[in-house]
């Protein structure tokens, strides 16, 4: 294992169990290794076929609003 791998994996290991578990999902899909498929709430369902209407209707976030965005969490 390389050395920045080692810094990341420390890294990641000081985080909360369920962010600790997203990254590593993260991590077997880039190398890979097939993930059980996420099964949505009634409420996340609703949420996602709302967001399909939004692009079919061409509502969509300028570059600027998505940067502002990301700025957020990126912190």
């Amino acid at each position: 294992m390389t050395r920045l791998f080692e810094q990341a994996i420390a890294a990641v290991s000081t985080l909360p169990d369920a962010k600790q578990d997203e990254y590593a999902s993260v991590l077997l899909r880039l190398v890979g290794v097939d993930q059980a498929t996420i099964q949505l709430t009634p409420d996340e369902d609703a949420d996602l076929a709302e967001a399909e209407l939004e692009v079919a209707r061409g509502e969509l976030v300028s570059d600027d609003e998505m940067k502002a965005l990301w700025a957020k969490y990126r912190g």
